[in-house]
């Protein structure tokens, strides 16, 4: 089950469960990568058909709407609606994350300090493509050191899910908490992941399974295990695909799946599974003035208290949170992996 497919699914049994849904977006009809088929379009008539309109079972009502390239407007508007109808899921991609960087004056006012400033309590979902593909500065970050630093007081869910079935579960624990803890939800979203067979879900993991804030390592054989690698999102598929990954078992790649609130539950468990740990790495894409570092950096150090020893790996702090050059990117992402395995 591939990312779109699940997230179909998980609309539809959101529908059935009787929550309705408004979905807008830049492209988020077919999505900006070609993945969503949710406006099919007859070639003839020019007649639309919209498959979550359509469903026998369903007990609410399903919107969707490409959005203009206004995202301060944008934003704000479906945040009111989020506001005024909190019974509704309301979802707004943006066609890559850094777009996001057009509504920050939105952000900061309303949707992340709209607790403790209006006693309102929004709960719209941001989809934000984020990933280092070699494809420049302004389609790679979609800027998570700002949500981070705005993250306090339980005012957002953050999350970077790396498999279809972890973002079904995350879209339907969104849905279910709409009217007992309705929060704000930003979920970096991926790009080439899209289609990559290790982000794809067996249907039993959407049908029994449930959200995941940390992803330990399936294949970690815990007594060889000497450094665990912490990571978020895209990269952590880059380092389960290496061609070094199999000459280093002694190596776990843990993926931290929900970045706020920060799960140290999960992680104190996971880390004392492995025995013979020597030391905890966390890896990320972005510069390390960027990325989740900042925000993990103080909590990590509190979880381990001396036990084992913390350390940075990552580009160095830059001005622009990418590289320009697509090669220059190919080179930079390859050194990392190496030395992700380099004990």
């Amino acid at each position: 089950m591939d990312w779109a497919t699940a997230e179909a699914l998980a609309l539809a049994s959101i529908l059935a469960d009787g929550a309705p849904i408004r979905l807008t977006g830049e492209d988020v009809e077919r999505g900006t990568f070609s993945h969503r088929h949710a406006v099919y379009h007859d070639v003839k008539t020019g007649a639309r058909f919209i498959p979550l309109q359509a469903l026998q079972h369903a007990r609410a009502s399903f919107e969707i709407h490409n959005s203009p390239l206004t995202e301060g407007a944008t934003i704000g508007f479906e945040y009111g609606y989020s506001i005024q109808d909190p019974r509704r899921l309301v979802i707004w991609e943006a066609q890559y994350g850094d777009f996001i960087n057009g509504a920050q004056v939105l952000i900061d006012e309303y949707l992340t300090s709209a607790r403790a400033k209006f006693g309102q309590t929004p709960s719209l979902v941001l989809l934000l493509p984020h990933a280092y593909e070699g494809q420049g500065p302004d389609h790679s970050s979609a800027r998570v050191e700002r949500f981070l630093q705005a993250a306090a007081e339980t005012n957002m869910r953050i999350a970077n899910c790396t498999t279809a079935a972890q973002y079904f579960h995350l879209l339907r624990r969104q849905a279910a908490l709409l009217e007992t803890d309705p929060l704000p939800l930003v979920v970096l979203t991926p790009k080439s992941l899209l289609r990559h067979p290790l982000t794809a879900s067996p249907l039993a993991a959407l049908a029994v399974g449930h959200w995941q804030p940390v992803l330990d390592d399936a294949q970690a054989r815990p007594r060889a295990i000497r450094r665990v690698l912490l990571c978020s999102g895209k990269v952590a598929v880059d380092l389960l695909t290496s061609k070094l990954r199999p000459a280093h078992p002694e190596v776990a790649i843990v993926r931290v799946e929900q970045l706020y609130p920060f799960p140290l539950a999960d992680l104190r468990p996971l880390l004392e599974g492995y025995p013979d740990l020597h030391e905890v790495v966390w890896l990320q894409e972005e510069p390390e003035n960027m990325g989740a570092w900042a925000y993990a950096r103080p909590r990590l150090q509190e979880l381990l208290e001396n036990r084992w020893p913390l350390r940075y790996l990552g580009r160095p702090r830059a001005s622009s949170p990418a590289e320009g050059s697509t090669n220059w990117h190919v080179v930079n992402q390859n050194a990392l992996i190496e030395q992700a395995f380099q004990l």
